[in-house]
């Protein structure tokens, strides 16, 4: 287990595969050209043409389908060793085609465009997230994975380069959203105030500069690496399943037959204490222990809600145990209104509210329902807020109602209890303290369900994962007199900036291993205001993946240069481990030192936990 950098981009460049290429031939120019007259060039043919034949050869090429253009002239390279350090490139093919097919069919689910590069075919692969394609306009390159390899296809000009590109997004763009890439389609899809989204080449970074702005400039300092500090074995044979991260003296490892307890140290959690084997409800009757989805802190970490197992990804109740007797002090079913109802998932009122020491609330979500526990009621009961007592009607920005069909997946809060919920359609809704029942802003989905989200404390950062990227949304916006809001607290209106999209090189996405899709995707953690985020994390397969979110919100960062589209962070530092991680967080940012700017970071996989701190190289 180590720490890593994202690896370079490796120039493909080399004198002795250079080939010479005609200087007449125009790899854009479809087949199916109106032929010159003898002894008439083509160039002849053009500038004696009317306005009139202009529009009309223009509006035949456009009919032309994609699938039927002159085949381009490429090297395709194939990168072979994995993370050996006899890993290299390897020109796989001198002369290879590529081209944006259309398998357009009677199933609305499958994806209408594929890049296909031949002979072959040496690829062919649906447009979409899962290819993590990278350009690099300097090489004329593109790298992608597909079919568990991981390729670089090299054009052979600029203009060639400039309308792959172009061609990749116009298909991403209908795979993803199953309409025509244009100005219709993209309003249909973003709506008016989204204009950024829609266009993020042409957006306004004025929101990101503010934000910019407000951080502390950054304290000039040695190189830093990624060391690791204490490693803790699982207990008695027993596979860890999660982490209940403690802001005070201990935190908690769940797994299938207890919960184990750590000692958190500023190195990072480190010689277990004793081992909490869950036993029934009071005097030891009562159901047995098993593995729970979730364990929350509360009380001032002296109590746990665990989250009880239950059919496919919903539970129907939860546990609330004493910790230091180890013992259930209560059991709850969701109820309401005399009907038993899921849960989804739970979450603390607040980013500290498991500090407090007399706190009697927590947030549950299911896929259609969004409410708050009270534990001062034997059996449960969920507070009326804004109309909570129906399912929440929801309106994004154009208006559109509905009651159903939202799909909740996630949720999480910020440090004064407002709510930020991710939906499988992609949409991430903003919800005040206040109230439960509407949203104050609704971002739409770019086109992959989120399947975690975080916020910063301040609640004007939102950090959302899917299988493929997270996405960073910043919820700063001005409002008519001048003063600075989120999301949260009022409509955003149009004043909306582009998101910004961190994602694996190819390469990485191959190497993390076969399961390979994000999740978890988290801030530092900070508990009081005037405190900053320094670092974002998430797994993805046997990689730990952190960037520095200062450098993410650099809109001079090199990373953002020369990119089209939303604009994509590729540098990030790794932790690979010898198997696949349960989870990855920082540890509470008390508990940075004096030579580390970050609190120890704890890598979880199902038989060890290790902390990772970062500091001075040695």
């Amino acid at each position: 287990m180590g720490g890593s950098h994202s690896r370079e981009d490796i120039d493909l460049t080399s004198s002795d595969e250079e080939e010479e290429y005609e200087e007449d031939y125009d790899a854009r120019s479809p087949i199916s050209e109106p032929a010159a007259s003898a002894g008439q060039r083509d160039d002849d043919l053009l500038r004696t043409a009317t306005p009139a034949s202009l529009e009309a050869i223009d509006a035949k090429l456009r009919s032309l389908d994609l699938k039927y253009q002159r085949p381009t002239a490429a090297k395709l390279y194939l990168h072979v060793g994995g993370a050996s350090t006899s890993a290299r490139w390897v020109l796989d093919e001198r002369r290879a085609t590529y081209a944006f097919v259309d398998k357009a069919n009677d199933d609305a689910s499958s994806a209408r465009w594929f890049l296909e590069v031949r002979p072959g075919p040496r690829v062919s692969a649906p447009v979409d997230s899962a290819l993590q394609l990278k350009t690099n306009p300097a090489q004329r390159r593109a790298d992608f994975a597909a079919g568990g390899s991981v390729w670089a296809l090299r054009l052979p000009t600029d203009a060639e380069f400039r309308r792959f590109r172009v061609e990749y997004e116009r298909c991403l763009f209908e795979n993803t959203y199953g309409v025509e890439a244009t100005d219709e389609g993209r309003k249909e899809v973003f709506g008016a105030d989204f204009a950024a989204w829609a266009r993020p080449d042409e957006a306004d970074d004025a929101v990101w500069a503010d934000a910019e702005e407000s951080l502390n400039p950054p304290v000039a300092a040695p190189a830093r690496d990624l060391l690791e500090e204490f490693e803790e074995e699982a207990g008695d044979g027993d596979s860890i399943q999660s982490l209940a991260l403690g802001a005070l003296d201990n935190s908690f490892l769940v797994g299938g037959a207890g919960i184990q307890v750590v000692k958190n140290f500023q190195h990072g959690l480190h010689g277990k204490g004793a081992s909490v084997r869950i036993s029934g409800g009071r005097g030891g009757s009562g159901s047995a222990y098993s593995t729970p989805k979730k364990a929350l802190l509360m009380r001032g970490e002296t109590n746990m809600l665990l989250m009880s197992p239950g059919e496919a990804l919903h539970s129907n109740g939860v546990h609330h145990v004493d910790i230091e007797t180890g013992k259930v002090v209560a059991e709850w079913r969701f109820e309401k209104d005399g009907t038993d109802i899921t849960m989804r998932d739970i979450a603390n009122d607040s980013k500290g509210a498991q500090l407090e020491p007399s706190g009697s609330t927590f947030l549950g979500l299911d896929d259609n329902r969004l409410c708050r526990w009270d534990m001062r009621d034997a059996r449960g009961r969920v507070q009326t807020i804004g109309s909570s007592s129906e399912s929440p009607v929801l309106n994004w920005s154009q208006g559109h109602q509905f009651s159903r069909g939202t799909n909740f997946q996630c949720f999480a809060s910020t440090g004064d209890g407002s709510i930020v919920v991710g939906s499988v359609d992609g949409k991430i809704r903003l919800y005040s303290k206040s109230s439960m029942r509407m949203a104050k802003t609704v971002f739409p989905g770019l086109g992959s369900p989120i399947t975690h989200v975080d916020v910063t404390y301040d609640g004007k950062w939102i950090l959302g994962t899917t299988d493929t990227y997270l996405i960073l949304i910043c919820t700063i916006f001005k409002d008519k007199d001048g003063k600075e809001k989120t999301g949260f607290s009022g409509r955003m209106g149009n004043r909306i900036a582009a998101p910004r999209l961190l994602k694996l090189t190819p390469l990485d996405s191959v190497l993390a291993g076969t399961d390979n899709r994000f999740h978890g995707g988290q801030f530092s953690w900070v508990t009081e205001n005037g405190k900053e985020e320094k670092h974002l994390v998430a797994t993805v397969g046997k990689f730990s993946v952190i960037w520095n979110f200062q450098q993410v919100k650099d809109s001079n960062h090199e990373c953002y240069r020369d990119q089209q589209g939303l604009k994509s962070c590729y540098c990030y530092k790794v932790v690979l481990t010898d198997e696949s991680i349960v989870d990855s967080r920082f540890m509470h940012e008390k508990f940075a030192t004096g030579d580390s700017p970050e609190a120890p970071l704890v890598v979880a996989t199902p038989m060890k936990v290790s902390s990772f701190s970062i500091a001075n190289r040695r």
